[in-house]
């Protein structure tokens, strides 16, 4: 399948650059480009990008507003954002405008290809530098040997520890796995490989899981596993 991509940047280089690197990916078609935020909100509606690769730092409307925006108009087209900044504050605002991914513009082509495609099937994608940034953010610096006190085994006969703390919002313990392995990046299929159990069942666990952590997407459950202590490496 191809993905169809609108690129976001208000530098000239960097946006031809981008469109010429796109278009020269398989499985990616570049449908147009934008030069502020506000144009990004224009040609989404026009062009009907199922991808928007979105520079934060623009004139006129800035990266997270126009996020904001062609998600509430237009949810059927997915953000990425591709920015100079990875700090705190751009990443949670971007997170909650809308973005399901996160990359800074060091990103190689594969990266690109990777966190558009991942992204575009409905999935999220931190560069690793960023999704660590948010594990601090939320729950403190990593510890140099994480234990996973906190989040029950993988496999078929996983359970939680006698004594461990109960599950929060009545997760149970298999949705726990889950969404710990969603806060490590996995796609359902890794997870499905991963607890030996289908694709299907995977769907079904995360459904339950969004459901009962009151959150609408990957992005969301991430946040919502670290600040839970229920993320690799997290204790609650």
């Amino acid at each position: 399948m191809t993905v169809r991509v609108l690129v976001a940047d208000d530098q000239t280089v960097v946006r031809e650059g981008l469109m010429l690197l796109l278009s020269l990916l398989p499985g990616v078609e570049v449908v147009g480009a934008a030069a502020d935020g506000l144009e990004a909100v224009e040609l989404t509606g026009r062009l009907a990008p199922d991808v928007v690769l979105m520079d934060l730092r623009m004139p006129r409307l800035d990266g997270v507003e126009a996020t904001r925006r062609i998600r509430a108009r237009h949810p059927g087209t997915e953000i990425v954002v591709l920015s100079t900044y990875s700090d705190d504050t751009s990443v949670f605002e971007a997170l909650r405008a809308g973005a399901r991914g996160y990359l800074t513009k060091d990103a190689d082509a594969e990266s690109l290809a990777r966190a558009i495609a991942v992204v575009a099937d409905g999935e999220a994608h931190f560069a690793p530098h960023v999704q660590r940034r948010l594990a601090e953010a939320v729950s403190g610096p990593e510890p140099e040997a994480p234990a996973r006190s906190g989040v029950p085994a993988r496999g078929a006969g996983g359970g939680r520890a006698r004594g461990a703390p109960p599950l929060p919002d009545g997760l149970t313990q298999r949705e726990a796995e889950v969404l710990a392995l969603i806060a490590e990046g996995r796609s359902n299929a890794e997870i499905a490989a991963d607890l030996f159990i289908s694709e299907a069942t995977v769907k079904s666990h995360i459904n339950n899981l969004f459901a009962k952590a009151g959150v609408r997407d990957r992005a969301q459950a991430v946040t919502y596993a670290f600040r839970r202590g229920l993320a690799p490496g997290r204790a609650p």
